[in-house]
Parts: structure tokens; sequence; C-alpha cells
């Protein structure tokens, strides 16, 4: 089972954050891992004639609002990965997540897990194509990790140009922690599947170095909708920043892949809430699905709020595959090009070094 870290004895006392591992295998070291150089990407291809009569039979067996977690499906309109480790590639800009904990505000903090958290999904669901994960088995693991480098991590002060510049505030700069390679962070990421009906998955991500850690627990319930599938995300993550003894419980959007017998492609939907009970910051965001006329794709909005004076500390649009623009209460903005963040690429063990329950 993967652990908590929400434990209010390991926020008193950060040392005590434990590597999880599964039983009967050793902790992972740095060293057995390599740079993974596996590419994802799908073809952006439509459905072929002899796909499509597969499919259309395959539709032919379903009714609207059916359950779709026990229907076999074609190996065609699969990705080459687990959805297990799909769930790491939304760590795609750990430079980004461990920046969190160096806000100097409660108010900065939550701000700059809004900023990671809108741009976490673009890599996430990698090519516009919509292809399926593959289900994980029940007690398949994923294993992986990143060095960020520690100049990338540095506190960053916004600018009304959208611009940033490095400030020498920040308690962090000052823990530079020892058992990482000097230069940079390590962050440690595990999946596992803990549940087969229903699949459920959960995941944890550490990073020792900066007190910080995120445990969550995904139920994916599909369904069929006519031309387009939806996927529900039940569950919910909690980011800890011990430093701070602060958690902030965040829950995640639906997904659609929408055109399944032409060229198929995914859109984010719903609304989704970050929630800070120490602090008394929130934030809602709201993944808009595209009107039957008119109207752009994959577009996104957010709100931060104080809740205890009702003020909005900061507002964000765009997409969330594309441009975002923020707007903070100061009336500065900034604008983050997802396609133009660069990825820091995942490190895993070499299959052959991989056990007999790990993903690849």
């Amino acid at each position: 089972m993967i652990p908590s870290c929400s434990n209010k004895t390991h926020v008193h006392k950060a040392s005590s954050i434990k590597t999880w591992h599964h039983p009967g295998q050793e902790d992972i070291s740095p060293s057995e891992e390599v740079t993974d150089t596996e590419d994802n990407e799908e073809e952006d291809l439509g459905v072929l004639d002899d796909q499509r009569s597969v499919i259309l039979h395959l539709l032919s067996q379903l009714k609207l609002g059916m359950d779709l977690t026990r229907v076999v499906l074609p190996t065609f309109i699969l990705e080459k990965r687990s959805l297990l480790e799909m769930y790491a590639n939304f760590m795609a800009h750990p430079d980004m997540f461990l920046s969190i904990t160096a806000g100097a505000t409660a108010e900065d903090r939550i701000i700059r897990f809004v900023e990671y958290y809108l741009t976490a999904f673009h890599e996430g669901r990698k090519g516009a194509v919509a292809k399926k994960p593959y289900n994980p088995v029940l007690g398949e693991t994923f294993h992986c990790s990143w060095e960020v480098p520690r100049d990338k991590v540095k506190p960053l002060v916004r600018s009304n140009q959208g611009s940033t510049r490095e400030s020498g505030r920040g308690s962090n700069n000052s823990q530079q922690g020892e058992d990482s390679p000097e230069g940079s962070y390590r962050v440690q990421f595990v999946a596992e599947q803990v549940s087969h009906h229903p699949p459920v998955s959960g995941f944890y991500c550490e990073c020792r170095e900066r007190q910080m850690c995120v445990n969550a627990h995904v139920w994916t319930k599909s369904k069929f909708m006519g031309m387009s599938v939806g996927v529900s995300m039940v569950g919910e993550g909690v980011l800890c920043l011990l430093e701070h003894d602060e958690e902030y419980i965040f829950t995640l959007p639906c997904a659609y892949a929408r055109s399944i017998l032409t060229v198929p492609w995914v859109e984010l939907g719903g609304k989704v809430s970050i929630n800070c009970i120490k602090s008394g910051y929130s934030a809602t965001v709201t993944f808009h699905t595209k009107p039957f006329y008119g109207g752009k794709v994959h577009r996104v909005t957010a709100e931060v709020k104080h809740n205890l004076t009702n003020t909005i500390v900061c507002k964000a649009q765009g997409e969330w595959n594309g441009t975002l623009e923020f707007t903070y209460s100061s009336g500065e903005t900034k604008v983050i090009d997802t396609s133009k963040l660069p990825v820091i690429r995942k490190r895993l063990r070499p299959v052959e070094r991989q056990g007999r329950t790990e993903s690849r």
C-alpha cells in the first residue's frame, strides 16, 4: 500500500520521510537509473478503414452511459505506455513543482501550485491524437526519478512584462541537502495499481531535500457517450509542504475522447479545486469543453482566492496545452507557453533490471 505523507508527525519531523518500496524490493539507487530515451509520441493519423469497421462493431455492442471498465478494446487505440507511466508524465516540469515551497508567503505558494498544476497536463496527454494507456494489472508498479538542476529552482519574482528574475528571498535557498548529485535535486516517483475492480491507482512523489511530497489515489470511471468516451478521475491528491506545515488537497478533471470514428482527440472538462485549510487560500480551476457550435478548444480558467477576506488574488485563462496568461492582484501579468517549457526527462532502470510487476 502506498503511504500518505499527511501524517502530522511527518509534518513536524521532516526527517521521518521514508522512501516507499515494493515488498521484497530494495530502494532504487540513482546509479541504477538511466535517462529515459523512449519516445511515446503518437502519430496524428485518422482511423483507417479496417480499423473503423472494428470500432463500428464495438460500438454496436454498447449502450449510452455504459461502463467501459470491462470492455475489451482493440490494441490500435492503445498508447505504448501504462496508465501508471502517464501519471509520471504529469511531473515533466519538476523544477516548477519544486519551486512551490520556495514561495515567501502562503499566497505565493498556492499561486505557484496553480501555475504548476495548469502546465502539467499537456505532457501527460502526449500528442493531439486520443489514445488510451494500457490498464495496469493489480499490483503493477512504475518507478522513476528526475534530477533537477538547483539553479532552475531558485525563487522567482513576477514582472508585469511576463518575465521573471531571481530573488534573494525564500528560505529554501539555504537548504542544499547532501544526498543528491552535486548541483541537482532528486525527485522520486512510484505508482501502483492498488485495485482492479474498481480500477484504482495510487501514486507518491517526494523530494527529501525540499521537504515536499504528493500522495494521490485515482479511480478511472469510463462510460460510453455516443460518439465520444468520457473518463472521470475520481479521487484526490495531497501536496505536503513540510517546511511550512501546509497541505494542499486537489482534485482532477474529466477527460473525453471525441470523434472516435474519424480523428479522435482528447479534451479535458469539469471543475476542480485546490484547498489549503491552514492558510485559508483556495483555487478553482475550470476546464471548458468545446460548445457544439463555435468556441475554442482546450480552454481553461482559474481563480485563486483568500477565503477569509473573499479576495481574488490571481486569475488565469488560456489553453492547458497552449498559452496561459496569469493576472495577479497587483496588476502584474505573466504568460506561460506550455509548448515552449523545457521538459526534464525521467530516469528509470533498464528493463532488464526491473521487476516482473513493473510497467515497462
